[in-house]
């Protein structure tokens, strides 16, 4: 089924230039009319009647989809866009997608029926170029603004506002090479999400500098999450692998790797450092305090609203494509090698707990 977005290409013009064409909405110079109504007749195009609903009425909200509304990183950012949201004077409609596709669709119909003004997505590592489910399709064949945030979609036709994911990677990897680590385990994301990719590469480029190289058993796939955490460390511990650090994804796997190694009897930091990302706020709770690397969560939310409705204001304006620094939080789960035998392996995960002379 051909969409606006095959019509405007077939025609050499903009998705919105096409919306004003059908729905007559704004004066189109005659020979470019000519052109858009001859590719819509050739692709057999039907225009959606829902878009053409959405051009026509202003209802003040704004559709929001997160993928785990239990991750604090995602509420984080849910709240700061509901805030700046309301601050504007839109109602923000949440919905989160349990990482289904399906939901994911779902929700993004409920939304366009409801004749949101716009729509953001969260991180979602749901968005598949050329997918019957590709949520960016869906979006712009109903003609409503969307922006993308904290997910790289390259040269897509979307706003998008990111995290120097890959920035944050290296700062992680040059502070633990910087406390003379140099067995260092990775735990990384969902092998679907840009962020994971861009914080392993950077990581795997501090080391690589260095001369260290990122051993294939210390690299374990986690899913972004408390268990998986967990999970990590008992992998590790099968393996019998010796490091003495430990990058993870995000904050949430370093604290199930933090408890998961206080449990194995290895010490948070004297035996094994632990630096997370995000910085979210369970992260300076739990003791040892967890050394991350910050997201700026209140400026990708905020910047994420305006973009939206910079975007409705504009619907022709040039694409916008933020990207934001990320910063080292330096807490308690990180600390110095121990000695020159630390360098090598100070500690394989399992073995039997070294007690100090003093306990």
């Amino acid at each position: 089924m051909a969409t606006i977005r095959d019509v405007a290409e077939e025609a050499g013009v903009s998705k919105s230039t096409v919306s004003h064409v059908l729905n007559r909405t704004r004066f189109v110079e005659p020979g470019t009319e000519r052109r858009v109504r001859v590719a819509v007749e050739r692709l057999g195009y039907h225009p959606n009647s829902l878009a053409r609903s959405l051009r026509r009425r202003v209802t003040h909200t704004i559709g929001l989809v997160i993928p785990d509304n239990a991750n604090p990183f995602f509420a984080d950012v849910a709240r700061v866009i509901e805030d700046a949201g309301f601050a504007a004077g839109y109602s923000v409609i949440l919905c989160n997608s349990d990482l289904s596709e399906l939901k994911q669709a779902a929700y993004i119909d409920v939304l366009l029926s409801k004749r949101v003004d716009g729509l953001i997505l969260v991180s979602s590592g749901l968005i598949a170029a050329g997918d019957r489910l590709d949520p960016i399709a869906r979006i712009a064949d109903a003609g409503v603004p969307c922006v993308v945030v904290d997910r790289d979609l390259g040269d897509a036709a979307v706003d998008q506002i990111l995290v120097d994911n890959e920035q944050g990677g290296y700062l992680a990897g040059r502070y633990l090479l910087g406390l003379g680590h140099r067995r260092i385990a990775c735990v990384t994301g969902p092998s679907d999400l840009t962020p994971s990719a861009g914080r392993v590469a950077g990581f795997r480029r501090a080391l690589a500098e260095a001369g260290v190289p990122l051993a294939a058993g210390l690299a374990i796939a986690g899913n972004g999450r408390y268990d998986g955490g967990a999970e990590a460390v008992a992998e590790l511990r099968r393996r019998g692998l010796p490091f003495t650090a430990l990058f993870a994804f995000n904050d949430l796997t370093a604290i199930g790797a933090i408890g998961a190694l206080w449990r194995g009897g290895s010490r948070v930091p004297d035996d094994v450092s632990v630096i997370g990302f995000d910085d979210v706020l369970p992260a300076s709770a739990i003791y040892p305090a967890v050394t991350t690397v910050a997201q700026p969560i209140a400026e990708l939310g905020r910047l994420g609203v305006r973009v939206l409705l910079d975007r409705i204001a504009a619907p022709d304006a040039p694409r916008a494509r933020h990207v934001l620094a990320t910063s080292l939080v330096e807490r308690e789960s990180c600390g110095p090698a121990r000695g020159e035998e630390a360098r090598v392996s100070s500690v394989v995960v399992g073995a039997p707990a070294r007690r100090r002379e003093d306990e």
